[in-house]
């Protein structure tokens, strides 16, 4: 069964649909406030979707959706989004994920009957229609159907090998000079090069997620965040994960932590004469280093694993370390649908990535999946491949153990934020993290919503930064300087002062226009020892150029 959904459980929707339906349907009060909402003006429609969603609709930005018919079809449409969204929420009785699976079920099948989706019905494409004498139409049938072989040779849409050619791993992207140091079987250390004569004392170790490629942080020249900080005097370290197969299957938690996380930071440190190191996490490659971090505050395993201590700092980049409100992520989270996935991960081995990768476009449809149909098939506008499309068509496998673990300890049951959470027999805590600690949340974030992610400060009690930042999950950690539209709010809770709720926070945080990548680089400063000569390294250190092996495996 988890082979024919693809490990989406059909029994946990069918029991998240009763719980709902029951419950709505012994609840007369509430169907009455679902024909209110039905029969509201138009103008109320829109205020209310533009209050759920933070933002307005893009799909309607063209003027002529203010005009009739096109403004009864978007009212029309809106009002059954406005009435879906009043009938899943608030349905007392029911429980708040069963009622938020159904609201994302019937979100996604709404967006399919959206006006915007059809030529007839959408404005914009009549308009280029009339521009291009219908060459826009023929333009989008050729382009659907070189983006229907890119699907039958296995590659997202749009991004076969031929067309990722302007974007080719080790020349146009992760592309900073540099040599692997270290490698066993779960990961490559890739040390880059000194671009300064000298450099700041603790060199910078990046921790990628095992979900994804570690060069989302080492993407073109002008957008790399390795570069720009080895530009400013930084010695930085990076993890390259293995892309595992079967010989992967029983790496577990444990493995991860101390022969993998544990272990690249020995080895950054003994390479910089034995200096502790600034570790920085993206997405679940953060939590690993909290994980990791709490570890090594236990003396037990510290005098395990190493005689000094590793840690300088700890940075955190759109990482969770509390679970118990992951966003949309969290609704394919549930006993039943980890069951699911746990048979089909135990068959392969692993958890495909373009099982992941098929989640993540639903949780961002509107944008991911239906704008891009319509711009691509409908107005037949040309695809532009980017270095970021190009590193997320390039998708990872899952180990089982690990996987499996991951949802079972993390999403579901949130052991690391409830101390349940053990490395080798021995339970870990956040609480006993005694380092500098900064944490980096996007506003638009589907995978580690900000509000999960500033709920670190309910777990850590020493003085923490906390940044948050424009964007999304991606695009709001890959925001270069002199990128425009970009802004950021911070503060520094100081240990001992009072916790702040997340909106009463971003009400008095200070707000910069501009990157944050400049001031967490100040940070990292202020946390540095002096300068020193940039260090020359003997050849035989190296045992092959960056970004090495392990990121070319499929």
């Amino acid at each position: 069964m988890a082979r024919t959904v693809g490990g989406v459980s059909p029994l946990g929707i069918y029991l998240d649909w009763v719980d709902w339906a029951m419950h709505l349907a012994i609840s007369p009060g509430k169907q009455l406030s679902l024909w209110l909402a039905a029969t509201q003006s138009p103008a109320e429609t829109a205020r209310r979707f533009e209050r759920y969603h933070h933002r307005p609709d893009p799909r309607f930005r063209h003027p002529d959706w203010e005009r009739w018919p096109y403004a009864q079809w978007r009212a029309g449409f809106q009002r059954m989004e406005g009435s879906w969204d009043a009938a899943t929420h608030g349905v007392s009785g029911a429980m708040p994920h069963h009622q938020h699976v159904m609201n994302f079920i019937g979100r996604q099948l709404l967006d399919i009957v959206s006006p915007s989706n059809f030529w007839f019905a959408n404005p914009e494409v009549l308009e280029a229609i009339g521009d291009t004498a219908g060459l826009n139409l023929f333009e989008g049938a050729k382009r659907w159907w070189s983006d229907a072989c890119d699907l039958l040779a296995g590659c997202a849409p749009g991004t076969s090998a031929t067309k990722r050619q302007v974007y080719r791993v080790g020349k146009e992207i992760a592309a900073t000079p540099g040599a692997v140091i270290y490698r066993n079987e779960m990961f490559e250390l890739i040390r880059y090069a000194p671009a300064t004569r000298e450099t700041w004392r603790e060199p910078v170790v990046i921790v990628p997620s095992w979900l994804l490629k570690y060069y989302i942080l080492d993407l073109s020249p002008h957008n790399s965040l390795v570069r720009y900080l080895v530009a400013h005097g930084h010695t930085v370290y990076a993890v390259s994960w293995k892309n595992p197969r079967e010989e992967g299957r029983d790496w577990d938690m444990d493995k991860y932590v101390q022969d993998g996380l544990l272990q690249a930071l020995q080895q950054a440190s003994q390479d910089s004469g034995g200096r502790r190191v600034h570790g920085v996490g993206y997405c679940l490659g953060g939590t690993l280093l909290a994980i990791g971090a709490a570890a090594l505050a236990r003396r037990p395993l510290a005098r395990r694993h190493e005689r000094r201590p590793l840690l300088r700092s700890i940075t955190l980049l759109a990482a969770q370390t509390d679970f118990d409100e992951p966003g949309e992520l969290g609704l394919f989270i549930s006993p039943s649908g980890v069951a699911c996935l746990d048979a089909l991960m135990w068959q392969q081995g692993y958890l495909d990535g373009k099982q992941l990768a098929g989640v993540f476009q639903l949780l961002n449809s509107r944008d991911l999946i239906w704008s891009r149909l319509v711009r691509d098939y409908l107005l037949g506008h040309q695809l532009q491949i980017t270095d970021l499309m190009t590193w997320n068509a390039d998708i990872t496998r899952l180990p089982h153990r690990m996987h499996s673990e991951t949802l079972h300890r993390l999403y579901l049951n949130n052991d690391l934020a409830a101390g349940r959470l053990c490395v080798r027999g021995q339970p870990v805590a956040l609480a006993d993290i005694r380092l500098p600690m900064l944490a980096v949340a996007t506003e638009r974030d589907h995978i580690s919503p900000w509000e999960s992610v500033y709920k670190l400060h309910l777990l850590n009690h020493r003085d923490l930064t906390f940044i948050l930042c424009s964007g999304g999950h991606n695009v709001g950690i890959v925001s270069e300087p002199d990128r425009p539209h970009r802004h950021f709010r911070w503060g520094v809770r100081r240990e001992g002062a009072p916790y702040l709720a997340p909106q009463e926070w971003a009400e008095r945080a200070e707000t910069v226009e501009g990157s944050w990548w400049p001031h967490w680089e100040a940070w990292l400063v202020r946390h540095s020892g002096p300068k020193g000569p940039a260090p020359g390294y003997p050849p035989e250190t190296m045992l092959g150029d960056a970004p090495g092996e392990y990121v070319f495996d499929r």
